[in-house]
């Protein structure tokens, strides 16, 4: 029984690892892109409220 549990699980687990080393995906990087920088048009403006004591 246990020699069965083993022996299942261990076929999975190679399996698993068989199916996980051929269907990676190999992304190839292109070499002469430049990053692009995003410059946001919108300014953080500040309100200049004081707030109340909350006496805690």
């Amino acid at each position: 029984m246990i020699l069965t549990i083993t022996l299942v699980l261990s076929f999975l687990i190679i399996t698993n690892l068989f199916l996980l080393k051929f269907s990676c995906n190999k992304i190839s990087k292109p070499n002469n892109k430049k990053p692009v920088v995003l410059k946001p048009d919108t300014t953080n403006l500040q309100d200049s409220e004081t707030l109340a004591p909350t006496g805690s």
